[in-house]
């Protein structure tokens, strides 16, 4: 009998399941059983994602979180969640479920309740939010957009090859529903931070991050004051929200491996 600990990698708007590999690629080296399966209707390469942007148009923050939950549903175990951006929001509202063992949420997207809106945020959703009839749409970023909103704290050729090599159209709604948030009775980016009988939480973010900057995480980490259960904050110096995927990437790995560790997970 396999006794691997499920690991279940949920990538963000822009990347591609696949920039996950090194991860994957690590933590089953570790001992874990880890997998990273894409967003609802994203095909299975970059090539093909390119080509077919309307695969994933119109998806919202609940189509992804219940095709994450169908995965789950189909493990042997109760998994370890590893998300970055939205992926960080779903792992969290799959966490406040219950549905996950424990959660680790990288530089997450903004959840309801959180209140800080910085302009270098409000700058890298631009090129889905600047204009209302991408609702619906799947939208792609250019090398410079990737620039300011992923690879801003890497060399220039860095960020360009993570572009060339990583990036795909993302649908464009949960940007918009996450926006509207704290506006709306029953958002989709709403989680419950007071859940006591969850698993545990360690909420990541980089310091230099422009999509989702370092006031945003930690105000998100405040959100879950009035939970007992475990939630753990840790910032990376001068990081941005290339942090998954650039050169210093393995890190960030290492120190999710180590709470996790710690965790007795």
């Amino acid at each position: 009998m396999d006794t691997a600990r499920p690991v279940v990698f949920i990538h963000g708007l822009w990347l591609h399941a696949t920039s996950w590999q090194p991860w994957v690629d690590l933590f089953r080296e570790a001992g874990y059983a880890p997998v990273a399966p894409g967003w609802p209707g994203e095909p299975g390469t970059v090539a093909e994602a390119r080509e077919r942007a309307d695969d994933v148009a119109d998806v919202s923050i609940d189509d992804a979180v219940e095709h994450y939950a169908e995965i789950i549903a189909a493990l042997p175990a109760p998994p370890v969640l590893v998300g970055h951006s939205f992926g960080g929001l779903i792992a969290e509202k799959l966490l406040g479920q219950g549905r996950a063992a424990a959660a680790v949420a990288i530089d997450p997207a903004q959840i309801k309740g959180v209140l800080p809106l910085p302009l270098a945020q409000l700058r890298a959703g631009f090129p889905a939010l600047g204009n209302p009839a991408n609702l619906h749409r799947a939208v792609s970023l250019t090398r410079e957009q990737f620039r300011f909103g992923f690879g801003n704290a890497v060399p220039q050729e860095e960020s360009d090859e993570l572009f060339e090599r990583w990036t795909i159209p993302s649908p464009a709604r949960p940007l918009f529903q996450a926006a509207a948030a704290n506006f709306v009775l029953h958002s989709q980016a709403a989680v419950d931070t007071k859940n006591e009988d969850r698993g545990p939480l360690l909420l990541i973010s980089g310091t230099a991050d422009h999509t989702v900057p370092d006031v945003v995480t930690r105000s998100t980490f405040k959100q879950y004051r009035d939970s007992s259960a475990v939630t753990e904050l840790r910032q990376f110096e001068g990081r941005g929200h290339s942090l998954t995927i650039d050169h210093g990437w393995q890190e960030v790995a290492q120190a999710v491996s180590t709470w996790l560790l710690g965790q007795g997970l």
